[in-house]
């Protein structure tokens, strides 16, 4: 086996290929020919005396021997790339940098900080992807991710957490719903409601259940509908169809006149979310990660001036 022939050009080809599960579909986004892409992959082949690809499968398939080679690849191409950041990076946080962001918090928190964040960082490249927790999770152990935002904490070994605000949680009820002749809402009346909450998957899920008690039940009318987008959740609360619980945030997007009359706070303690931005451990993108948690931090403390004091952190994981 004769490493030192092997190019970063090969490597990323390969990479491209699984990406693609499709030569063509590589070779495209490569920009360059197909013959020339599969000529280039038939030697790397060679040159590491393993079968990366099974040729015979559609869509293309990795091979086992394959798989930690290529993962392998993928680590070296990436430091490759973390070597040209840090050497323009200087004193200044500069260079492409990806995050992901769960879609519980992208609609609210994004807006807090993305504007400013460009303004003073011009020559970050910031790609922000919208996923569930767990392609966060996995994407960052893959180095496909430089940080995540999330519902924290999470407590995944390996990983970085860095705590970057509390947001309360409120009770949502349908206009004259008994409830609201009450200044605080409980949870022992809230397991009494039928709940809208999102689907499997989502953490907002996980810590509304968590805090509402096993005995806590999701929307049990006729109707089986889930829906990842609060919005969605508040229109059918207000068509007096059950009960919902939102983060302060959205509550805030909310007309004053509902505001008023359909939300309701929880009772201390305030169960809050805690939204954190994750990183690898190893990272070396710290000056971009440290701008952007300290824009993050700055943009929640400006919108969420009085979160709760007396309040109990929900596991987003539950």
């Amino acid at each position: 086996m004769d490493l030192a022939q092997v190019t970063l050009a090969q490597m990323r080809y390969a990479v491209a290929v699984e990406d693609a599960q499709s030569f063509r579909l590589a070779a495209e986004n490569c920009h360059v020919s197909q013959a020339g892409l599969s000529m280039q992959l038939r030697k790397l082949e060679e040159l590491l005396g393993v079968r990366l690809f099974d040729r015979s499968k559609k869509p293309l398939l990795v091979t086992p021997e394959g798989a930690p080679a290529l993962a392998q690849m993928r680590a070296v191409l990436r430091e490759m790339e973390r070597l040209g950041q840090v050497v323009a990076e200087g004193d200044e946080p500069a260079g492409p940098f990806r995050l992901g962001v769960i879609p519980t918090l992208s609609p609210t928190v994004l807006p807090l900080f993305l504007g400013g964040f460009a303004l003073a960082h011009p020559r970050v490249e910031l790609t922000v992807e919208e996923l569930r927790t767990e392609e966060i999770i996995a994407r960052l152990r893959a180095d496909a991710l430089d940080a995540g935002l999330l519902a924290t904490p999470l407590r995944v070994p390996g990983l970085r957490e860095e705590a970057l605000g509390r947001e309360p949680m409120l009770a949502y009820l349908p206009p004259g719903d008994p409830l609201l002749r009450r200044k605080t809402v409980s949870q022992a009346a809230l397991r009494e409601r039928d709940l809208w909450i999102m689907p499997e998957g989502h953490c907002f899920r996980s810590q509304v259940l968590s805090y509402c008690g096993n005995s806590s039940r999701p929307h049990r009318a006729p109707i089986h509908f889930e829906s990842g987008s609060f919005e969605t959740l508040v229109r059918l609360v207000d068509e007096g169809l059950g009960a919902t619980v939102l983060p302060e945030l959205v509550v805030l997007g909310l007309p004053a006149a509902r505001r008023r009359t359909q939300v309701r706070p929880l009772v201390a303690p305030t169960p809050v979310r805690e939204i954190g931005l994750v990183t690898a451990r190893d990272h070396l993108r710290r000056r971009v990660s440290d701008a952007l948690a300290a824009a993050i931090r700055e943009g929640l403390a400006r919108a969420l001036p009085g979160a709760a004091r007396n309040a109990v952190v929900l596991d987003p994981l539950g």
